[in-house]
């Protein structure tokens, strides 16, 4: 009944929290920060996250690490390794998720099928939407082959979070806009994530073809991580994911919260 139910996407939820917090107002840019839950440790990524949260960021975006994580960059996968060998689980990640949602700014989960289904769909939906997540992003999934996986999440009111890549053609961007909620996320770059000098052109093409097939905020991620890319964008799409620049912070003691103040600036 579920399955059948989550089928049904004109029942998809538009005005969601996640919608709502990313969704840009006058022109503004949204700023999500992303870090891997376990790195370097799980307590340290419960603080951290906590003052990212308190940074002024729309919402975080936090990794459950796998052992093959197809669409990360170096900087990613080491920090996805390192928490794997410190013991980071999936119910690990999700205790990581509660902690950072407690202070009130949305939490997004980026995972690989594979450990969603290792855990079990039902029971990670579940979790996941007790620990007060707001959506879910899972790279490798498919959009033929979301169900029953999405709809279990959203009947746990969860958003699930499809993407768009530089190569999606426009008719399949519009079926990718009309299966997700929250947000659509477009890849910048046809490749990994990792921290890059310019973001490609052709962007705002890209950018352009999604918001005519969809409502809800358009999000853009992989080698973001300078204020120019964040004026580049500024007027383009709702909100901005930088991650590998933050997780470089990380690694070096840092929290990452300096790096986001300052691309803030250019956010408005």
């Amino acid at each position: 009944m579920v399955a059948d139910a989550g089928r049904a996407q004109g029942a998809l939820p538009i005005k969601t929290k996640l919608a709502n917090a990313l969704k840009s107002k006058g022109g503004d840019l949204k700023l999500v920060a992303y870090i891997m839950a376990g790195h370097p440790s799980a307590k340290r990524s419960i603080d951290v996250g906590k003052r990212l949260a308190a940074s002024g960021i729309a919402a975080i975006e936090i990794g459950i690490p796998h052992s093959d994580p197809l669409a990360d960059g170096p900087v990613i996968q080491r920090a996805g390794q390192a928490a794997l060998q410190h013991g980071m689980t999936v119910a690990g990640a999700l205790e990581v998720a509660a902690g950072v949602a407690k202070e009130g700014v949305p939490v997004v989960l980026m995972t690989y099928i594979n450990p969603v289904l290792a855990y079990d769909p039902r029971k990670f939906a579940a979790e996941a939407s007790q620990a007060g997540v707001a959506g879910v992003i899972v790279p490798d999934l498919p959009i033929e082959e979301a169900e029953p996986v999405s709809g279990w999440l959203r009947s746990a009111s969860l958003d699930t979070v499809f993407m768009v890549a530089p190569t999606t053609q426009p008719d399949r961007i519009a079926t990718i806009c009309s299966h997700s909620s929250g947000f659509v996320y477009c890849v910048t770059v046809t490749g990994i994530t990792g921290v890059r000098k310019d973001l490609p052109a052709g962007m705002t093409e890209m950018f352009a073809e999604v918001k005519k097939h969809t409502s809800l905020p358009v999000a853009a991620g992989f080698g973001i991580s300078r204020q120019e890319h964040m004026k580049a964008l500024r007027g383009h799409v709702d909100a901005a994911v930088v991650g590998s620049a933050i997780v470089d912070e990380i690694d070096r003691a840092g929290d990452g919260v300096a790096l986001v103040r300052e691309l803030l600036k250019a956010c408005r």
